[in-house]
């Protein structure tokens, strides 16, 4: 809990909160994963100090593939301290690897069935959203899953504080979330069990869109 703290003072735009997610987002995040068959392959982006990791790695079984991207180096050491270590010399059937680095630059090996990302779009720019979810996208098998979240009713909490910059930001943020919810058949959750609340949003690869559709 402090190293969190600690962090997101140091640097909130790419922690986004003050307070780590709680079990009960995570269960939102990654029920996903429980639902398919056979031998999956994960990634999550932005674990920060692993909530949803917990809740992954608690689902993971043999043959399993499972991939983290973190660019905070104190996060990425804590991650392997208190969690992948001692769960890959205990499972070591389930390939864990973390990568150090920001999602645009790490070197994945997709296509993934899920990727569960944490990553605060709020806090970003516009431009790097995008890239961002052009590479999940990109890493995303056809029929896979992409689950991010952000907290209810940040926007209209932010607006009022923030210049007019600020505010037409915010707006192009929301702007992309929506138009990726209509392309990719989005779907969302509110989460109340969390500080602040939150929603989860699942979004479709290309065969999975199709399918809602028809």
């Amino acid at each position: 809990m402090l190293d969190f703290i600690t962090e997101a003072i140091r640097n909130f735009r790419h922690t986004g909160s003050v307070w780590p997610s709680s079990p009960i987002l995570a269960k939102a995040m990654t029920s996903t994963i429980a639902r398919i068959e056979g031998q999956r392959r994960i990634l999550e982006v932005g674990p920060g100090t692993g909530p949803f990791t917990k809740s992954i790695l608690g689902k993971l079984r043999a043959g399993d593939h499972f991939e983290l991207v973190e660019i905070n180096q104190n996060f990425c050491r804590k991650l392997e301290k208190d969690m992948l270590q001692g769960f890959r010399s205990r499972h070591p059937n389930v390939a864990v690897k973390l990568h150090c680095a920001p999602i645009e630059e790490a070197d994945l090996s997709g296509p993934y069935d899920v990727i569960v990302c944490g990553l605060p779009f709020n806090n970003f720019p516009p431009k790097l959203m995008r890239q961002i979810f052009r590479r999940m996208f990109a890493l995303l098998k056809d029929n896979g899953e992409l689950i991010y979240f952000e907290y209810a009713g940040v926007r209209v909490m932010k607006g009022p504080v923030m210049d007019k910059a600020g505010r037409a930001r915010l707006k192009r943020i929301d702007a992309i979330g929506k138009s990726l919810r209509r392309k990719h058949g989005g779907e969302k959750e509110l989460v109340l069990g969390n500080f602040p609340p939150a929603i989860t949003y699942r979004l479709k690869g290309r065969k999975g869109k199709a399918a809602k559709k028809a």
